[in-house]
């Protein structure tokens, strides 16, 4: 019996280098840019072949565990665990967890690929082929990463030299190089050999953590400790906070791979992006006579080499060339495709001023384990939201000290209990919660409910929420 791969899963990075879609609450793994599924299911689904993986194990925070469950939901998906970092410590200590939970899982003699959520990455005849030659060089005790075939001097990646070939295929690591400038890129990318640090690796459990012991202790003591007291919360797994964060805040390249002797990269030739910024979205998406890539919800006129997508209103770009025109439900970006790299210093001026700093932090939408709300419109002692909850389930039994909320319900069938009275409301029926009830919102039914929230009262903030009963241990 040949065993399975088992897939590991990074679910936790918070980058807002695509803002406005993607923003610390609501980072890019997890937003839909062009097509019906997020960058975190296109990952699910490479790993869903059940003849060759394990169901997955991911790793994420607090903050995205309900969006890791649901959008995992969405595509049938099965996983093996959802284990929550309790603080950022790199990958090093993400990567070391992740194997001693595949370890009690599936085995100390398990083999488990570390993927990143946020990739493009074109599963074809190549990707296979790295595949398979980095599962027998990992299983023949080389600690392997993916190195992908440079397509230009790109200064945003590290990159690998390789030494001489190994019978898996993988060659052994000659050295590291850090991110270049554009000369020395330019330079390896002429002279050959050189590959991106794709951050992708495959290990078998008992070569990575031997190493990480003769490399890394620190990391590897941490990483066992918070496993052995972590504790299991409905679908998910809660390392020890005391344990996880004495781990060395380092990454798993500078903490082993640096410095094992086992280090091998498979030279890769399969479609890869980090889609680390909007020229990178433009040049991963499908191009269309005029080398335009847009959403639904834009219109083009006279316009070439661009990017146009939208969440909100509708965009109509005319007569330009080479920008990047991105709507969320509540910013626009608007700026030239070759200053796609300075979205982050966007960023950071709008995290600079108070006024602002929530258009970085803050997505319009929020995701709850029972559904979520979208924040619609905000003016002094109202707001308006549109919530929308999964079939089968239920907010907190709860109430607020500072507002009232008026239900109206748009789609779908309501359960909505307010004080001791229970009723069913259907389209186009509404509910009125007075401030201080205590009050509850279900779908007993098939489909998703959606409603229109409006809530008036003197503070309207998350945190006026008082829960008297909760199905998610919220309460």
């Amino acid at each position: 019996m040949i065993r399975k791969i088992v897939p590991v899963i990074m679910a936790g990075g918070r980058g807002t280098r695509l803002w406005p879609l993607s923003r610390a609450a609501a980072p890019k793994q997890f937003i839909r840019f062009i097509g019906n599924r997020t960058l975190f299911q296109n990952t699910l689904e490479r790993v869903s072949d059940s003849k060759i993986y394990e169901p997955a194990i991911v790793v994420t925070n607090e903050e995205f565990r309900f969006l890791v469950a649901e959008q995992a939901r969405e595509l049938g998906s099965n996983l093996s665990s959802i284990v929550l970092e309790p603080v950022a410590r790199n990958t090093a200590a993400a990567v070391a967890a992740a194997a001693v939970v595949a370890a009690d899982l599936f085995g100390e003699s398990a083999t488990v690929q570390v993927l990143a959520s946020d990739h493009e990455i074109g599963v074809d005849e190549a990707y296979l082929s790295a595949n398979g030659a980095a599962r027998a060089a990992a299983e023949g005790g080389k600690l392997v990463t993916f190195g992908i075939t440079p397509t230009e001097p790109a200064t945003g990646y590290g990159y690998i030299e390789v030494g001489d070939i190994l019978p898996s295929g993988a060659h052994a690591v000659k050295r590291f190089v850090e991110k270049p400038g554009l000369e020395a890129a330019a330079e390896m990318l002429s002279a050959g050999g050189y590959y991106w640090n794709s951050g992708m690796f495959m290990f078998a459990v008992p070569t990575l953590l031997a190493e990480l012991e003769a490399f890394a202790s620190e990391v590897l003591e941490a990483a066992k400790l918070a496993v052995a007291k972590a504790v299991k919360d409905l679908d998910f797994l809660r390392l020890d906070r005391g344990a996880f964060e004495k781990s060395p805040n380092i990454s798993i390249d500078y903490a082993l791979m640096e410095k094992t002797a086992k280090a091998a990269v498979v030279p890769s030739a399969f479609k890869w992006s980090d889609l680390g910024s909007w020229d990178s979205v433009w040049k991963t998406g499908s191009q269309d006579e005029d080398d335009n890539v847009s959403s639904a919800n834009t219109t083009l006129v006279g316009t070439k080499s661009s990017l146009v997508m939208s969440h909100g209103p509708h965009l109509v770009v005319s007569g330009l060339e080479n920008v990047v025109v991105v709507a969320s439900e509540d910013a626009v970006y608007v700026g030239r495709m070759e200053d796609s790299q300075d979205v982050g210093k966007v960023v950071k001026r709008l995290l600079a001023a108070p006024a602002t700093s929530k258009l970085a932090e803050i997505h319009p939408t929020c995701y709850r384990p029972w559904g979520g709300y979208t924040s619609v419109l905000v003016g002094d002692r109202f707001q308006v939201k549109r919530i929308f909850v999964l079939p089968g389930r239920k907010l907190s039994l709860q109430k607020h000290h500072h507002r009232s909320e008026h239900w109206i319900v748009v789609k779908g069938t309501a359960e909505i209990t307010v004080g001791e009275k229970v009723e069913i409301l259907r389209e186009n029926e509404s509910s009125y919660i007075p401030l201080g009830e205590i009050h509850r919102l279900a779908n007993p039914g098939k489909i998703m409910l959606e409603l229109i929230e409006v809530q008036t009262g003197s503070y309207l903030g998350e945190d006026d929420i008082i829960r008297i009963a909760d199905e998610f241990g919220r309460s």
